[in-house]
């Protein structure tokens, strides 16, 4: 964790943020009073106001612009504002400027946490930039390296040479409560310096299909494009996230913005700064959530825990002992409520800690010790691959096979369901069409029978851009060709 503070600006005091928090009931009443109390409600409104001043102070100067010149490679110029292929849900990169036939620029924010040059940004800003310039708030300009990024996350750390700068230093997004006041600061439209206020509005959004790691905070604070990567502060001044996303139909600010929050954020940067790369915990099970039907069938009291629907083989979940059918109910002593929550955790924990799994099996609980392993560089599980493609997936059992009318010796995962407008979608997948093969090439076709020996196969695609899924729909087989985009 980083251990840095402001050097520019001053912490809110208790009493500004008192003040802060507590003097709206009072102002309301000022204004509809006699003269005394319309004065204490002007006095309430200024100490507000400065309250707010306060935290643009200490943002500001930490907060800079970024400019990253992208190699167009002879491919067409793509609309910064359409990255996710539709036309609501949008980051927000900054204009394109001087469109020469061999290159593009991209704007974006970022902000300093370290005296000597350290800053944090979104992945999406500077990936694949040949050149990277960071303009500070006082207009001073430097060409910054890359130190790494973690496109898992959408997270980048790029430094310029510098000293004695201002930074910022994280607080806990934990903590942070749906309705409380933020600020976020960056640069929209090239617009430098800019600061706006609004609310935690909700937290822990995920399957926003913009990252395979989401745990979004969601506020109403004004980011547009080129917000991008700057920081999102409570009202002590501490960056409880990095603005990262937008829902718009316009391209615009309509009241939806997305950061991620501090939590995740300051282990993935601290390895990024300490290695230059993000080394992630792995488990090897397939999950999947316990809905009220699922819960009535497995004969539970009510819908908890996840599903262990398969295992990697040779994973470190089948060397402790797991098994397919299991369901968790506890890690480290702490009740499990939601799938995604409990991979996000797992994802970020050091390769080789020890977990504790309290598990039902055969309507008794066990408990289990778990020696975490690594995922391989460049390892996608099926969970992200999935989200990726924009389908969920279950295992062929017996009675799946007779309701879609499957044989019983037909092995396969089945497709649940396919997301409107996804890479599966596109190709033409559907729901019930039953997934029998992955091709790596076409020399090398893997049977998949289970979602272990799916996510097996999917570990042998590497960096490939398209995959060739062999899918059987009532009795005829064919090859799907999807296309991953940016792997």
């Amino acid at each position: 964790m980083l251990t840095c503070k402001i050097l520019v600006g001053v912490y809110m005091s208790k009493k500004s943020i008192t003040i802060l928090f507590g003097a709206l009931a009072l102002t309301t009443s000022g204004f509809i009073s006699a003269s005394p109390q319309a004065t204490r409600g002007t006095t309430l409104l200024e100490q507000i106001s400065e309250a707010f001043t306060e935290l643009a102070d200490i943002a500001r100067p930490a907060t800079v612009s970024i400019q990253s010149i992208v190699s167009a490679s002879g491919q067409e110029y793509a609309n910064p504002f359409d990255m996710f292929g539709d036309d609501y849900l949008k980051r927000f990169f900054g204009q394109q400027y001087g469109q020469q036939p061999q290159q593009k620029t991209a704007g974006g924010s970022g902000f300093l946490v370290s005296p000597d040059g350290y800053i944090v940004t979104n992945n999406h800003v500077v990936k694949d930039a040949t050149q990277i310039t960071v303009t500070l708030n006082d207009g001073r300009e430097y060409t910054a390296v890359l130190k790494g990024t973690d496109s898992r996350t959408d997270l980048a750390v790029i430094k310029i040479e510098e000293k004695a700068l201002p930074y910022l230093t994280f607080g806990d997004s934990d903590a942070l409560k749906v309705g409380e006041w933020v600020v976020a600061a960056g640069n929209p439209f090239g617009l430098e310096g800019t600061i706006t206020k609004g609310i935690v509005s909700a937290k822990g959004r995920q399957d926003l299909g913009i990252a395979p790691y989401e745990d979004f905070i969601q506020t109403d604070a004004a980011i547009n494009p080129g917000n991008s990567g700057g920081p999102l502060l409570n009202v002590r001044g501490e960056v409880v996230g990095v603005n990262t996303a937008i829902f718009s139909r316009t391209g615009g600010y309509m009241g939806i913005g997305l950061a991620i929050p501090s939590k995740m954020v300051q282990p993935i940067i601290d390895q990024i700064m300490q290695n230059g790369s993000v080394k992630r915990a792995y488990l090897g099970i397939i999950l999947q959530p316990i809905d009220k039907e699922l819960s009535d069938a497995l004969g539970l009291d009510k819908p908890e825990g996840i599903l262990i629907s398969d295992i990697v083989k040779d994973s470190p979940a089948a060397k402790a002992g797991l098994q397919q059918g299991d369901i968790i109910i506890q890690y480290n002593d702490q009740p499990i409520k939601n799938l995604n929550k409990f991979r996000n955790e797992i994802a970020m924990m050091a390769p080789g800690s020890d977990i504790k799994l309290k598990i039902l099996r055969n309507n008794k609980v066990k408990t289990l010790t778990v020696c975490l392993g690594c995922q391989n560089d460049g390892e996608v599980s099926s969970a992200e691959l999935s989200q990726k493609l924009g389908i969920e997936l279950e295992n062929l059992t017996p009675e799946l096979a007779s309701k879609l009318g499957y044989s019983s010796d037909v092995g396969g995962v089945v497709i649940s369901k396919v997301k409107p407008g996804s890479p599966a979608a596109m190709a033409g997948l559907r729901s019930t069409f039953l997934i029998t093969g992955v091709a790596v090439d076409w020399n090398d076709q893997k049977p998949v029978k289970t979602m272990g020996e799916f996510e097996a196969a999917l570990q042998e695609l590497g960096d490939k851009k398209y995959i060739i899924l062999i899918v059987r729909h009532q009795n005829y087989q064919r090859y799907y060709t999807i296309k991953l985009g940016n792997r």
